[in-house]
C-alpha cells in the first residue's frame, strides 16, 4: 500500500493504572496485526524515527499504537531527577497495559499484538513480553537495550528481531550478550554502516523492513489467542 493512501493517524488517550496516557493510532484498513511501540529515554509519540517506521508498518497492513510511556508531569520530573527512564520495570507495566487496552480496544482486540522497542524501550518490551506471553507475540528492538530486561530475557517466548547498527559497538555486545540469554526464537540483524539512531541514508528503511519481514512472519491473521509456530 503507498503510504500516501493511508489514514491519517489519530490522536487518542489510553487509561493505565495511576495515569492516562497519551497515544498516536495509526489504523490501515483491514489490518492483520497491531503493533506498540515502545520508544527510549527522552523520546515520546513524536519520534521521527519511530513514526516513521510505523508508517511503513501501516502500508503493510499493521494498525499501530504510540504511546507515551510517561504523563506530561512524569517526563518533567524526570528531566531533572532521570529517576524514570531506566525503570525498566515501571515501564514495562505501562507497556503492558497498553497492550492489554488494544486487547479490549474495537478493531485492535481481534488483532495480533506485537511490541516495537528503541533503546531503553527495547527492555520495557522484553520485560511485559514476558509477562504478557498470551498477548505479546513478537518483538523487534532497534538499536535496543535488552540487556535491562535481566532476570526477564529467559522468559521471553515471542520471537524477537534484534536491530543494532554496524557501527554501534557497544549497543552490538550487549545485543549478543543478551541473545546468548534468550531461549526464544530470536535474529540479530546488523545494518551495515549504521549508529546507534540509524541516521545514515537507508539505514532506517531497512531498520523499517526488517520489522515488517518479522511481524509478517510471526503475526500471522487471526484472532490474538492464536498462536503461530516459528
Amino acid at each position: 500500500m503507498d503510504q500516501t493512501s493511508l489514514p491519517t493517524p489519530s490522536e487518542a488517550t489510553i487509561a493505565v493504572p495511576g495515569a492516562i496516557l497519551a497515544a498516536c493510532l495509526g489504523r490501515p484498513a483491514l489490518a492483520r496485526g497491531v503493533v506498540v511501540f515502545a520508544h527510549g529515554s527522552g523520546s515520546s509519540r513524536f519520534s521521527p524515527r519511530n513514526r516513521g517506521v510505523a508508517r511503513r508498518l501501516e502500508a503493510a497492513g499493521f494498525a499501530t499504537v504510540l504511546a507515551d510511556l510517561l504523563t506530561p508531569e512524569e517526563e518533567r520530573a524526570d528531566r531533572v531527577t532521570g529517576h524514570l527512564r531506566f525503570d525498566i520495570g515501571f515501564l514495562a507495566a505501562r507497556l503492558a497495559a497498553i497492550t492489554g487496552w488494544t486487547a479490549e480496544e474495537p478493531g485492535l482486540g481481534d488483532l495480533p499484538c506485537g511490541c516495537f522497542g528503541a533503546s531503553t524501550g527495547a527492555g520495557a518490551a522484553l520485560v511485559a513480553a514476558a509477562e504478557r506471553p498470551e498477548r505479546i507475540r513478537a518483538v523487534v528492538s532497534r538499536g535496543g537495550r535488552p540487556d535491562l530486561a535481566g532476570a526477564a530475557l529467559p522468559r521471553v517466548v515471542a520471537p524477537t528481531l534484534l536491530i543494532v547498527g554496524g557501527r554501534d559497538v557497544e549497543v552490538l555486545a550487549l545485543n549478543r550478550a543478551a541473545q546468548g540469554r534468550m531461549t526464544c526464537p530470536t535474529q540479530l540483524s546488523i545494518v551495515p554502516g549504521a549508529t546507534h539512531l540509524f541516521e545514515e541514508p537507508g539505514a532506517l528503511d531497512e531498520v523499517a523492513r526488517l520489522a515488517c519481514d518479522w511481524f509478517a512472519r510471526f503475526l500471522p491473521a487471526g484472532r490474538h489467542g492464536d498462536r503461530a509456530s516459528p
